[in-house]
């Protein structure tokens, strides 16, 4: 198991936080010209790290819409991105299940050629395609139609557990464990509250993290912490709770 960190779009938040962890997961904002990342930065401060690349495709791009033009120029848009990605040599992509109306059943299949399209695009520049859960969004799929879309594709999944958490509780977190775990190739962890407090440190919120430990011991993809604070000692910290709970030596 690799453990990473999410630096958002920051290349000085990644200098100041990644020291210690196997990966950075850099996210690439809706929009952005790749032109303008200044990529040599990013590889020595990499290379200085000892740490690989992942990378997070735009939060807001939806994956499929109703017209087939925009859904074109989608796949277009996110090869592009992916092209950069695999140029930079990231391992991983990570991509919101997100559809312009979730719950219309039409538009499920349409969402698998969007996603087998996409993945195509990312086999082709070397990077792994996972799907991320965000059910507890106005956009994102239910965690079982993600799921279930996820094994028709043959598309890896990043199970991020706190938006499972978010969705459906720790029921949620463990129906998804139990249904759809041999699909999961990257997490993301950190902690959460039902009042929607997200994206804290493991322990500072009411996810049973017993159950990821009982549905992922032995985890052998990559994890990366997604607590949205620069203080190391808690990013740290989480570090070595999921290492902890995942490990089974």
């Amino acid at each position: 198991m690799d453990c990473g960190l999410t630096v958002g779009d920051s290349l000085d938040r990644l200098d100041d936080t990644i020291e210690g962890f196997d990966f950075a997961e850099f996210t690439l904002a809706e929009g952005v010209d790749t032109a303008t990342i200044d990529s040599d930065r990013l590889e020595s401060s990499l290379e200085a790290a000892h740490a690989d690349l992942c990378v997070h495709l735009p939060f807001k791009q939806d994956v499929v819409t109703p017209v087939p033009e925009i859904n074109d120029a989608i796949v277009a848009s996110l090869s592009r991105l992916l092209e950069w990605a695999g140029s930079a040599g990231a391992q991983k992509a990570v991509l919101h299940g997100t559809a312009r109306n979730p719950h219309d059943t039409d538009l499920r299949p349409l969402f698998a050629e969007q996603l087998e399209a996409i993945g195509e695009a990312a086999a082709d520049h070397g990077v792994e395609l996972v799907v991320e859960n965000v059910g507890h969004q106005k956009r994102g799929l239910p965690l079982t139609v993600l799921g279930d879309l996820a094994r028709e594709t043959d598309t890896a999944v990043c199970f991020d557990v706190g938006h499972a958490y978010m969705e459906d509780g720790n029921d949620g977190v463990k129906r998804f464990g139990s249904g759809y775990g041999d699909l999961v190739s990257h997490l993301h962890v950190h902690d959460a509250r039902s009042r929607d407090d997200t994206h804290l440190p493991i322990g500072a919120g009411e996810i049973d993290y017993n159950i990821v430990s009982e549905q992922f011991a032995g985890f052998d993809g990559t994890v990366a912490v997604e607590v949205f604070t620069d203080d190391t000692w808690l990013l740290q910290n989480t570090a070595e709770r999921i290492t902890e709970c995942l490990d089974t030596e």
